[in-house]
């Protein structure tokens, strides 16, 4: 394992390359989501396929391809099963291709477990954003997901840059603070508000019928989520000793720097959506 790097100064030079990287990327994410079904399907199973290529390079990197595809099948088998609806087989299809990750791992990497982890902790995310895309009125709320995790992640990076001051958990991640914590969960709970007021306005859009206080704790609790999917990967580079997942986005690193708040958001909100349809909301 490799000791964290130092905290750095604020880099506008990266914050450029950052901008550049999300105007392409986020017009096809948004137009993914837009359109639904088999587009967003497609999207996801594209980044399956990168993900599990990023794990099997950070979990076996003298074996990566077998890891990757071990990995990545399994995770598109129960995508595939949770697309059809068969959404009780989709969970099971997950843990089976888990345990057969770790047994076709066996000599590529230092533990199976970490071959098995790769589905645990790719599988969920991209079942439930699946999921909340094809639930009724899923296209507000996965738009809802998006701006809640983008706005989390841009806003604790630039005020945390900007503001500095107490680190949030040095030991695995030096960069983080508390000024960037606060900042980026203030900015979540506000693009939640605006999401929800959008749906409202505009009649392609289909009403969350949220208050905007429900609106806001369910950004605070999605942008609560961001930060700790961000914290847990810097935990698992740490484990790995590498520095990011990848290089597939400029400015960004691997696709998993990318989603990794992403993917604990989903799990939230698609719970509160799942919360919602039962009437559990006020």
């Amino acid at each position: 394992m490799t000791s964290p790097s130092p905290a750095k100064r604020f880099n506008w030079g990266n914050l450029g390359t950052r901008v550049v990287s999300a105007t392409v990327l986020v017009p096809t994410v948004v137009a993914a989501v837009w359109f639904g079904q088999v587009w967003f399907l497609l999207l996801l199973a594209l980044c399956t396929a990168l993900l599990a290529r990023e794990w099997g390079m950070m979990s076996a990197p003298k074996a990566p391809v077998g890891v990757a595809i071990a990995v990545g099948v399994a995770v598109l088998i129960s995508l595939v099963a949770a697309f059809r609806g068969h959404y009780i087989l989709t969970w099971p299809l997950a843990a089976a291709g888990a345990a057969a990750a770790a047994l076709l791992a066996r000599g590529a990497v230092e533990r199976r477990a970490d071959a098995a982890y790769g589905v645990i902790y790719i599988a969920p995310a991209c079942i439930t954003l699946l999921w909340l895309r094809l639930s009724p009125a899923g296209l507000s709320w996965t738009l809802l997901l998006f701006a809640v995790t983008w706005f989390a992640d841009i806003f604790a990076y630039v005020t945390g840059s900007i503001f500095k001051g107490p680190k949030l958990w040095p030991r695995f991640s030096p960069n983080k603070t508390w000024s960037g914590f606060f900042g980026g969960l203030l900015a979540a709970a506000l693009a939640a508000i605006g999401v929800d007021l959008l749906a409202e306005a505009l009649p392609r859009l289909p009403d969350m019928d949220l208050t905007w206080p429900v609106a806001a704790a369910i950004g605070f609790l999605g942008g609560l989520a961001t930060m700790t999917g961000d914290l847990w990967e810097s935990m698992l580079k740490r484990r790995f000793g590498v520095k990011d997942s990848g290089d597939l986005i400029p400015g960004h690193g691997g696709l998993l720097d990318r989603v990794d708040g992403l993917m604990f958001a989903a799990i939230v909100v698609a719970a509160v959506r799942l919360f919602d349809q039962w009437g559990w909301l006020p």
